[in-house]
């Protein structure tokens, strides 16, 4: 059986960080793994997300969104079922930069449509955190200024009463001590049920 784990979080919140690390543990446990981190380069969707967040004013703002959508929804198609963990970074919490009703009602519904697991994890940054980390990047895309990163915060923990939320402002290490200690439960869980399901025959 596959594991799906899921990565979201703000911009600076450590998302590719710790699903690199999370690769890595599941590499040396043997593990084919497969990496998607939202929006992909090696598409069109992908690159033209990219470029429609880097853009301004509200006709990029629904490109990107657009785009983004894509982008997910075809790594689902390409890569869903493929190996024995897939790691998504990026994925449903992108309907947290749409304004309230709207992203609750397409949280909903994509969270309906699309393959989610008890391995999603959402890291939570306060915006003031996510900006100073960000600052020393070279591109700036449209969402990262504080009262973007406020108000997606809020919309964004709200979405996510049924996801595991890791406290990033701590160092790496006390951050990826945590996601494992949830990652080895899930998993041994995981084993157990795979252990019942053998010895009852089912």
């Amino acid at each position: 059986m596959m594991r799906l784990i899921i990565i979201d979080g703000l911009d600076g919140a450590g998302k590719d960080t710790h699903a690199n690390l999370i690769r890595d543990r599941y590499l040396e446990k043997g593990d084919n793994v497969i990496l998607r981190s939202h929006p992909e380069s090696d598409n069109s969707y992908g690159i033209n997300a990219k470029v429609s967040l880097l853009g301004e004013g509200k006709i990029n703002y629904i490109k990107a969104t657009i785009y983004y959508a894509l982008d997910v929804m075809r790594s689902i198609k390409i890569y869903h079922g493929r190996g024995d963990t897939l790691i998504f970074v990026r994925y449903l919490m992108g309907v947290a930069y749409l304004p309230m009703p709207l992203a609750k009602i397409f949280y909903g519904f994509f969270s309906k449509i699309l393959p989610t697991s008890e391995y999603m994890f959402f890291l939570d940054v306060e915006p003031e955190e996510s900006l100073r980390r960000i600052a020393t990047r070279a591109e700036k895309e449209m969402f990262e200024n504080y009262e973007d990163l406020l108000k997606v915060r809020k919309k964004a923990l709200k979405l996510a009463n049924n996801w595991n939320i890791i406290n990033t402002s701590r160092s790496i290490e006390e951050v990826q001590e945590q996601i494992d200690r949830i990652l080895d439960n899930l998993d041994n869980g995981k084993k157990n049920r795979e252990t019942d399901t053998i010895s009852t025959g089912n």
